[in-house]
């Protein structure tokens, strides 16, 4: 079993970390199935927010009882120091404890630091204090993960990393381990679209300080990770070939599903629809051309301009015009 620790914190634990963001979309009884088995697995560390509904609240149902035995990361995307301590006292009481492993800024649009003028990291620190281990910061926008990595205020960073990363993304993680920060990495199957998940995980391999979170909603993408635990994926040519193949097809601007852009104000699933070209084409066409995705692409027709998206969207894309491409590629499917 291969482990990672993150950086200065100390904490180690295998390779296979636990998104929690997909457990919302589950039933409570089909949680602690499913997160149980995870910790009897082996997987130790579980990564949550109060931005992920009721994700939290099903973590503490599962495993309040083996607390002292896992690392629990959440986070906060609150904005005013009130928020943060209401979003902190939520949190220890959905997760049914008294301390959070490692508490974290969920994608501020800037690096909190003291005297700020926000006060957020002032709380932070405050925080630490009476329960919170260590500080961390999660982020889409790679000049305030770089700012924060160069701060020397946060003990980890959780940032996008996969395959389809580019040099940049590259030179972060290895500066994080320079600085001893810990690299928590989302996104490692790109929103979905990285379909080959013994792919993702032996390209991250390479990289011995970084923890992926892997988003799990079902049990057989739960047994998938589980069983490179005994037998880790390797980095073959035929593997090497298939990034590289990927890389191509994805290069350029491209939709990461992250979300920021939502809602949008004619009820638009942007963060699908904005890259259901790509979704067509590596995934079996049939399930995204149905009667409800059909409708649900037909909603670009209503799209304002009104730009809240464009201006939401941390890759700063285009998207208005890129659901307008998307949408013009889809109904050619449909003919």
């Amino acid at each position: 079993m291969e482990k990672v620790t993150l950086g200065r914190t100390g904490i180690t634990v295998n390779r296979n970390g636990f998104g929690a963001l997909p457990i919302q979309r589950v039933t409570g009884e089909d949680a602690i199935t499913i997160l149980r088995k995870a910790y009897d697995q082996g997987i130790r560390f579980f990564d949550s927010a109060r931005w992920y509904s009721d994700s939290e609240e099903k973590l503490g149902n599962a495993l309040s009882d083996v607390r002292k035995d896992i690392y629990i990361a959440t986070k906060t995307g609150s904005t005013t120091v009130e928020g943060f301590w209401k979003d902190l006292e939520t949190s220890l009481n959905n997760l049914k404890t008294d301390y959070i492993d490692i508490y974290q800024f969920h994608n501020p649009s800037f690096c909190p630091k003291p005297g700020d003028g926000t006060g957020l990291y002032e709380a932070m620190l405050e925080a630490k204090a009476q329960g919170i281990h260590f500080i961390g910061l999660t982020n889409h926008r790679l000049p305030v993960a770089i700012e924060a990595c160069e701060s020397g205020l946060y003990d980890t960073i959780q940032f996008p990393f996969s395959y389809l990363a580019d040099q940049k993304d590259i030179d972060l993680v290895n500066r994080c381990k320079e600085n001893n920060i810990g690299f928590i990495c989302m996104k490692a199957l790109s929103g979905g679209l990285i379909n080959r998940s013994d792919a993702a995980y032996a390209y991250l391999a390479q990289f011995d300080n970084v923890l992926p979170i892997w988003g799990i909603q079902k049990e057989s993408e739960l047994d998938e990770f589980i069983s490179y635990q005994t037998k880790a994926p390797e980095l073959t040519q035929e593997i090497q070939d298939l990034i590289a193949h990927d890389r191509k097809e994805l290069a350029g601007d491209f939709c990461r599903g992250c979300g920021y852009c939502m809602p949008c104000p004619k009820g638009i699933q942007i963060n699908q629809c904005a890259r259901m070209s790509l979704m067509l084409r590596r995934a079996p066409a049939a399930s995204w051309l149905n009667d409800h995705w059909q409708a649900e692409m037909k909603k670009i027709e209503e799209c304002l301009n009104c730009g809240k998206c464009k201006q939401h969207c941390p890759y700063h894309l285009n998207t208005p015009e890129l659901l307008k491409k998307n949408y013009e590629d889809y109904k050619t499917f449909l003919k």
